[in-house]
């Protein structure tokens, strides 16, 4: 028999965000730097928000073999000046940015269950996801996230876009992710868990 044991958000860490000052546009993505996370999109759905919201950064928390080509695509893309590569960081470092992020960016091209948008949600920012693997299984199109194709920077930056310049939803999606991560705390998840254990223990 196979069980789905969700993982864990430290809700403790991971705290809300306040309101949403709508003159800022700070986008995040917390993923490594490897091509399975195709960051690549993200830099280049990032380059059209620009367009926008010309004010708008990007930080991208995380270390990998793709650092360097990253940064020459950023370069390319011209929009270097306003891109953070903050590289790995500590997990109160971590929690300090979804905080002053407004939008969560999630590029990858697979996924099970993410803790990075766990974290997110816990922290109210909206996330912007590729719909793959188990994503759609944790959140909801419109409700709890706004879901892409893989690869498409286009849908991506539109989304993006919506989030920033819809401040009614962007607050719908705040809720509710926070309201979701409470389902992925360790007092909701341990009795799965032990559940589980004493199913292999009879078997």
């Amino acid at each position: 028999n196979a069980a789905i044991l969700p993982n864990v958000v430290d809700l403790d860490r991971f705290q809300a965000r306040g309101p949403r000052n709508d003159h800022t546009a700070r986008l995040l993505v917390a993923r490594n730097l490897e091509p399975l996370y195709d960051n690549q999109t993200a830099l280049r759905a990032f380059s059209r928000i620009l367009e926008r919201h010309p004010q708008a950064t990007l930080t991208i928390a995380g270390s990998g073999p793709e650092e360097a080509r990253l940064k020459e695509v950023a370069a390319e893309l011209g929009v270097e000046a306003r891109v953070q590569f903050a590289g790995r960081v500590d997990r109160d470092t971590m929690a300090r940015l979804y905080r002053e992020s407004d939008v969560v960016l999630n590029p990858s091209l697979a996924d099970n269950m993410p803790n990075s948008l766990l974290e997110a949600m816990a922290s109210g920012v909206p996330i912007v996801s590729t719909n793959v693997g188990g994503v759609p299984f944790m959140v909801q199109q419109g409700v709890s996230a706004m879901l892409v194709p893989p690869s498409d920077p286009v849908a991506m930056a539109e989304a993006a876009i919506r989030l920033l310049d819809d401040l009614t939803l962007w607050q719908r999606l705040s809720a509710t992710g926070l309201a979701e991560a409470r389902r992925y705390t360790w007092q909701r998840v341990a009795p799965t868990l032990a559940t589980l254990y004493r199913s292999a223990l009879a078997d």
